[in-house]
């Protein structure tokens, strides 16, 4: 869990159009457009409702003074062999297209009796087999080691993509239990009682995989704020 900065060209074609503001103007007040105070409207690209109102309800906890709207641009999904290719690939095409603030995330089950599948492919192999599918993969598997991980790529100006990723241990349960979305409900956290993501309910939010990585980004935002607050006269 942690973040990551990427010195990468990856929005070179933009470089020359856009001024790189400092980081305290990313912070603005209410008379700029933003909400009271000094907050960051900040997009959040993804299709997924689901994800969307976890996303929020997160940050609306760790940072307050971040301003989370969601977005669907449609971006194309890619397959990747890994969480931080796929979000980092999808946040360029995203800015390339907003031009704004914003941030990708993507997330995958990793099963270690399956070398790690389903992984960075965990939303198409959950369209196609879904939770049964899996569960009849690991029929008759006493290995349920399993971890479920999140990766979001943030780029704030263009030219800088910083990665924050958070995992959560746990294992595979032997049946599906409880409601929630995707994995949810044959997924069991270290640390639950034994309870799926399914089964915690509003709980999941508070010690998964998500939130680990939506940590890590609340502290990196939170800390602008505060250059911002500094650099103000006193």
């Amino acid at each position: 869990m942690g973040l990551v900065e990427c010195d990468l060209p990856l929005f070179a074609p933009f470089l020359n159009a856009y001024t790189v503001p400092p980081a305290p103007t990313l912070f603005k007040a209410r008379d700029k457009g933003c909400v009271e105070g000094d907050w960051l409207r900040l997009f959040f690209v993804t299709g997924n409702d689901n994800k969307l109102r976890e996303v929020k309800e997160i940050l609306k906890q760790l940072a307050p003074s971040v301003e989370v709207v969601g977005v669907d641009l449609g971006v194309k999904e890619r397959k990747l062999d890994s969480l931080e290719e796929v979000a980092a690939e999808e946040a360029r095409e995203a800015y390339a297209r907003l031009q704004e603030p914003l941030f990708v995330e993507d997330a995958g089950l990793f099963i270690e009796a399956l070398n790690g599948f389903p992984g960075p492919y965990s939303a198409y192999v959950y369209r196609t087999i879904g939770n049964e599918g899996i569960l009849k993969l690991m029929k008759g598997v006493e290995d349920r080691r399993a971890a479920f991980k999140s990766a979001i790529a943030l780029c704030l100006r263009p030219g800088r993509l910083l990665l924050f990723t958070g995992v959560v241990e746990g294992e595979v349960a032997y049946e599906a239990r409880g409601g929630g979305w995707g994995f949810d409900p044959i997924f069991a956290p270290r640390g639950a009682g034994g309870l799926t993501f399914g089964e915690l309910g509003q709980a999941k939010n508070q010690l998964s995989h998500r939130r680990r990585a939506l940590e890590s980004m609340a502290n990196y935002l939170l800390s602008l704020r505060e250059e911002k607050l500094k650099s103000l006269p006193t």
